[in-house]
């Protein structure tokens, strides 16, 4: 069953970095959203990943708790929200594995797109992985803003204001490239 199927509700919620969007299925995070340029374009853009037709409703408790801890790693809490449950079934094999890759960076540190494709036994993809994070549907439960392009570069970011947001949330996760200082230090 794919998360558009699934998706049995949304709603908005603000954050350090404006408003954020999620949606759920009976136990898992169907689609969560980064902030857009205004509340209805946050929704909308959710809305494209887990269904036109998904109503916006009161979270369940476990979405609320998933809320609460989104909220926190916004403002600059060190959860890596690791543990929160996903709907990967409509989620390709190949960004699945780069998800899983990618949940396991702890807030405040970073690797980049080779990096993750060597961990992925595929040294070669490190293009693929960024085309996999560019859709993913879970972002920050999904921490690509913890991926970076060679050298340390931003690399490209596909939530509303791009590279900037992904330093923003780089900034108040305080991070840290290698063992140097961090990276606005």
């Amino acid at each position: 069953m794919s998360a558009v199927a699934r998706a049995q509700g949304c709603c908005l919620f603000d954050t350090a970095i404006g408003p954020c969007a999620i949606a759920w299925a009976d136990d898992v995070l169907a689609g969560v959203q980064l902030p857009e340029t205004t509340r209805a374009g946050t929704l909308a853009r959710l809305r494209r990943h887990v269904g036109a037709g998904v109503p916006e409703c009161e979270p369940p408790s476990f979405v609320q708790g998933a809320i609460a801890r989104i909220q926190a790693l916004l403002a600059g809490a060190k959860d890596d929200l690791a543990d929160l449950p996903l709907d990967l079934a409509s989620v390709p094999p190949f960004h699945q594995r780069v998800y899983a890759v990618t949940r396991a960076i702890p807030p405040g540190e970073v690797l980049t797109y080779g990096e993750v494709a060597r961990r992925l036994g595929e040294p070669g993809a490190a293009r693929a992985v960024g085309q996999a994070l560019g859709h993913n549907p879970f972002a920050p439960v999904v921490p690509c803003h913890r991926v970076l392009a060679a050298g340390g570069k931003s690399g490209g970011f596909s939530a509303e204001g791009g590279t900037n947001t992904k330093l923003r949330m780089l900034e108040i996760e305080q991070a840290r490239l290698g063992q140097g200082p961090g990276l606005f230090d």
